[in-house]
């Protein structure tokens, strides 16, 4: 669908005060905000001054929605007059974050449109996860910065580095991966779109959904084999050695020798054979 056919675009154009959007945003928009239309919801944005999204997202939401302003210039108070509620502070100050959640209590929305460097970014994510309602979303917006110099690129601490690292953070919830580190217990997904990235706030039953479960199918008397390492013939001939030699494993210390010998061996040529394919895989890592 054209962007111009987008309920968000049509709210953007007939807005009565100046905004400035990204056209590949507004699919985005629908895609992301549409189940929150004509809902009770407490929508959040960050970086208001010319009060032109403000209109949007009322217009966009329908009248019901609660709509916060978030604005480090004191001029955007203006825009109270109009029924939107402002609040003056900095994004990159978690006091200012503490004060504010503590007041409005938690929202459904958090959107930064803010001042767009990775502290901003970065610290606006970190203050809201906990004070966002189970199924909201916390949606960043120009991320783009975290490639221009002007903001710090290269970095290892840009915002997308950060999102990066949030999603490692979700694929250690499975018991499948034995670590010390934490898991996010907080976040179901995390989407990305050119210059905007999507955190979706996790309820209890999102969090359960790490361990596996069996279904009800019956199990064939004869497994079919595992076939994950056909393509590497030295790796195949080493297990399928370790397999004729089976038997041999009952006899004491010989069989024990046995297998200890070939767990070791096939630890080090599944090392081996990882570091040769990550070379090989090298040329697709383009950017």
């Amino acid at each position: 669908m054209t962007y111009k056919n987008t309920k968000s675009f049509q709210a953007f154009i007939n807005s009565p005060y100046r905004s400035i959007k990204h056209k590949s945003y507004f699919n985005v928009y629908d895609a992301l905000l549409e189940e929150y239309i004509g809902k009770d919801i407490t929508f959040v944005e960050v970086g208001v001054l010319d009060g032109g999204s403000l209109f949007m997202w009322r217009d966009f939401f329908g009248e019901q929605a609660r709509i916060i302003g978030i604005e480090i210039n004191k001029s955007a108070e203006v825009w109270k007059d109009h029924g939107f509620e402002i609040y003056i502070g900095s994004q990159s100050d978690p006091n200012f974050w503490k004060g504010l959640f503590e007041e409005i209590g938690k929202v459904d929305i958090v959107l930064d449109d803010g001042g767009h460097t990775y502290q901003q970014q970065i610290i606006t994510v970190e203050c809201a996860l906990e004070n966002i309602k189970p199924g909201g979303k916390i949606i960043v917006e120009d991320t783009y910065t975290s490639y221009q110099k002007e903001y710090g690129y290269p970095s290892n601490h840009s915002f997308i580095k950060y999102a990066a690292n949030l999603v490692d953070g979700i694929n250690l919830r499975t018991p499948k991966i034995k670590t010390s580190k934490d898991s996010n217990k907080v976040i179901s997904n995390i989407s990305f779109y050119e210059s905007i990235v999507s955190f979706s706030i996790a309820s209890e039953a999102d969090l359960e959904l790490a361990e596996g479960i069996p279904n009800n199918g019956k199990i064939l008397e004869k497994q079919a084999d595992s076939l994950r390492y056909a393509d590497k013939p030295t790796l195949t001939r080493v297990e399928n050695l370790i397999l004729a030699f089976k038997a041999l494993q009952r006899i004491p210390i010989i069989g024990n020798l046995l297998k200890s010998t070939g767990v070791l061996l096939t630890k080090m040529l599944k090392n081996l054979n990882n570091k040769l394919d990550n070379r090989k895989l090298q040329k697709y890592f383009k950017y």
